[in-house]
C-alpha cells in the first residue's frame, strides 16, 4: 500500500516591505511522504517572498510537470514557475520554456553548492532563470518549526526574512 501525504495547515502573515505586500494567508500542504520538514518549510518561504492572491502549490515532488509554487495568470498562461531543491538541467530548460519567470530556491549546503556550480552554464544561458539560495543553518532551523497546525509570520525588508512562530525566530539571508 502507497503512503498517503501529510497534510499540514499553515496560517501565513507576510509583510514584505520590499514590495510592499501585506496578508494573511490560510494554507493547506499536503507534504509527499519523501519530503522533508526542511523541504516544505523552504516551500513556505518561497510563498512568503511570492506571495500573490493567485499563487499556488503545485504537486511538485509527486508530479514531474508541476513546480513547487506557481502563479498563473488569468489566461493561464504560467508568469513565475517556482522549484525548490536541486531540481535537474532537463527540467530547468523544460520550465524556462513554459514560464515567463522561473526561480529556483537551492537549501542543504554543500550539496547545493556543488549542484549551483554545476548548473552555472544553464543559469547564465537562460534569461529568465534565477537561483537562490538558502543558507544552511537557516533552513534547518526552519524545519524544527514546522508542524502539523503552523500560525507564522514572515516579515520581509531589504532581502532579509524573518520568520516566527510563536516566540521562535528564525532569520534568513536568501542568497
Amino acid at each position: 500500500m502507497a503512503l498517503k501525504a501529510t497534510i499540514f495547515k499553515a496560517s501565513v502573515q507576510v509583510s514584505d516591505m520590499d514590495r510592499n505586500y501585506y496578508a494573511t494567508h490560510v494554507l493547506t500542504l499536503a507534504r509527499h511522504p519523501s519530503e522533508t520538514d526542511e523541504r516544505m518549510m523552504a516551500r513556505l518561504l518561497a510563498f512568503a517572498l511570492h506571495a500573490d492572491e493567485r499563487l499556488e502549490f503545485g504537486k511538485g515532488v509527486s508530479d514531474e510537470d508541476e513546480p513547487a509554487l506557481w502563479l498563473r495568470d488569468l489566461t493561464g498562461a504560467i508568469q513565475l514557475w517556482i522549484e525548490v531543491g536541486q531540481p535537474d538541467e532537463k527540467r530547468l530548460r523544460k520550465a524556462c520554456g513554459r514560464a515567463a519567470q522561473v526561480v529556483v530556491y537551492s537549501y542543504g549546503g554543500p550539496a547545493a553548492e556543488k549542484w549551483r556550480a554545476e548548473i552555472a552554464a544553464t543559469a547564465a544561458r537562460t534569461r529568465n532563470l534565477s537561483i537562490r539560495t538558502i543558507p544552511r543553518d537557516a533552513s534547518q532551523a526552519m524545519a524544527k518549526l514546522a508542524q502539523r497546525g503552523m500560525d507564522l509570520s514572515y516579515t520581509v525588508q531589504e532581502g532579509q526574512v524573518w520568520v516566527s512562530a510563536g516566540q521562535d525566530t528564525v532569520q534568513v539571508a536568501v542568497g
